[in-house]
């Protein structure tokens, strides 16, 4: 058993090493880290446009690192942040932001879970309503009262009665 442990030791740390040899260089930060403060909050609300559910600051596609090379430029030349976002947006659409603008194009978008969601309402109403129609109501004759009471006297609790009954 003691062996056992050695071997998965040696296994597991062989294969740290081997990993860390193995990894790639990190990105390049800028040299200025107000530049990279700013370039990580713009790229946290945009889409990476090739891994689509990752931001831009988490994403590294080379796409991705192409993107933050170029707002790192643009900050460098003194672009505001809406200046940035707005040449985002010109070169790649509303795609790139996480959140898009509400606009014409994007009302669906924004509202359309909304009525999606009241047309699912509307049609649960609907349905409970026909089918509340569709039942019959009928009233018990004294008879039939008595009849089920008798019943209802005559059954003994279920957790007494064995299966074998």
């Amino acid at each position: 058993m003691k062996s056992f442990f050695v071997a998965i030791t040696f296994v597991l740390t062989t294969a740290g090493c081997m990993s860390t040899a193995l990894a790639t260089d990190a990105v390049p930060l800028s040299d200025d880290p107000i530049t990279e403060q700013r370039l990580i909050s713009i790229s946290e609300e945009m889409r990476c446009l090739v891994c689509q559910n990752e931001s831009l600051a988490g994403s590294r596609s080379d796409l991705a690192n192409d993107l933050r090379r170029e707002i790192r430029i643009l900050i460098k030349e003194g672009k505001t942040d809406d200046q940035i976002r707005s040449f985002m947006v010109e070169r790649y659409g509303d795609f790139v932001l996480y959140r898009p603008p509400v606009k014409p194009i994007t009302w669906l978008l924004w509202i359309g879970p909304f009525v999606i969601l009241l047309l699912g309402i509307m049609g649960l109403i609907l349905y409970l309503r026909r089918r509340n129609q569709s039942v019959p109501s009928t009233t018990l004759s004294a008879d039939e009262n008595r009849r089920i009471d008798a019943l209802l006297k005559n059954v003994k609790p279920s957790s007494s009665e064995s299966p074998h009954d």
